[in-house]
């Protein structure tokens, strides 16, 4: 069965991408992605904050040698001593390397200039294409909403200035207007959306009154507000689609693709069931097609859209009321 389909303007085996995860720290791990049959993998973010921690610390070492002697001899060696975004530029070039998949940078940057700075570095060490974490948590009361917006649109129209390759923007749900922020980051030149960004909610621990963070994967429920947005978005949309969050089978992956994302991003099934699920969901995906007459994945893609209605907002509409009356003990 023909999965191919195209991301960002890359032509890709099939729509299965590995999500920024620990799986992408590892040219072996990589690898062995690629072989189970990963269509591209989005390395885990470069965070600024990071960076910055990186240099402070390399100046903070070396001022303290330099009034020591004796002290120079316990500090690490500054050859080996990464300094900024080095060390994940040297995997990004190592993955590429090794692989013939594409392999997608992916930043979460604190300032303009960081952004755009470190999203030319990343596209100089071969990144194929970059995906934008643009993880933006608005705590200020004083900051309206269209700043928050206004704050991602330019983020995304400096990095288009900066480099040539792909940029797609990870977005989170809870945007006013979607599909107008859609709509001006189209226009500012971004690529692609991907959906959605997770906010890992802390956790309170009660006898030590602290805050704690506490990662739990994702489920297959979460994939629902995925499918309502790449419905609604590919209707009025020419960018590319990317669903990430809740895709954990072959259905999974079937569904997204049906309301309309060019690919699915694998993260928290590929964590627990390990690289070969890739094979596995790309053989239940074959066999599903070809069962229902398909000659190939486009052929699906988009055949749920809310394009595909003649009035869509009567369609949401009717969902709405359909919902709320489908509910059973």
């Amino acid at each position: 069965m023909d999965l191919k389909t195209t991301y960002l303007g890359l032509e890709l085996a099939n729509p299965i991408v590995v999500g920024a995860c620990p799986l992408g720290t590892s040219v072996d791990s990589i690898s062995a992605l690629e072989d189970a049959g990963a269509a591209a993998v989005v390395l885990p973010s470069l965070f600024e904050e990071e960076i910055m921690a990186a240099a402070r610390s390399a100046m903070e070492m070396e001022s303290a040698g330099a009034g020591f002697a004796e002290a120079s001899s316990s500090l690490p060696n500054p050859d080996g001593y990464h300094i900024g975004p080095g060390q994940y530029l040297d995997h990004l070039q190592a993955a590429k390397d090794a692989v013939k998949i594409p392999i997608i940078g992916s930043l979460n940057g604190t300032s303009v200039g960081g952004w755009t700075n470190y999203s030319k570095k990343m596209e100089d060490a071969g990144a194929d294409a970059l995906e934008l974490n643009t993880y933006l948590l608005p705590f200020d009361a004083d900051e309206t909403g269209a700043e928050v917006e206004q704050r991602t649109i330019d983020i995304v129209a400096a990095v288009k200035g900066a480099v040539s390759i792909p940029v797609s923007v990870k977005l989170s749900p809870f945007f006013s207007s979607l599909p107008n922020l859609a709509k001006r980051l189209g226009e500012v030149g971004a690529d692609g959306l991907v959906m959605f960004n997770r906010f890992y909610q802390p956790d309170v621990d009660i006898e030590n009154l602290d805050v704690v963070p506490n990662l739990r994967l994702s489920t297959a429920d979460e994939l629902r507000l995925r499918l309502r947005w790449l419905a609604v978005l590919s209707a009025q949309t020419e960018m590319s689609l990317s669903a990430t969050g809740g895709a954990h089978s072959a259905v999974d992956v079937i569904k997204a693709v049906m309301c309309g994302a060019h690919s699915v991003q694998l993260v928290s099934a590929l964590l627990i069931h390990g690289p070969d699920h890739i094979s596995r969901t790309l053989e239940a995906m074959s066999f599903w097609l070809t069962e229902h007459e398909y000659t190939d994945l486009r052929q699906m893609q988009g055949s749920l859209s809310l394009s595909k209605v003649e009035n869509p907002k009567a369609f949401a509409r009717a969902n709405y009321m359909k919902m709320l009356d489908s509910w059973e003990m």
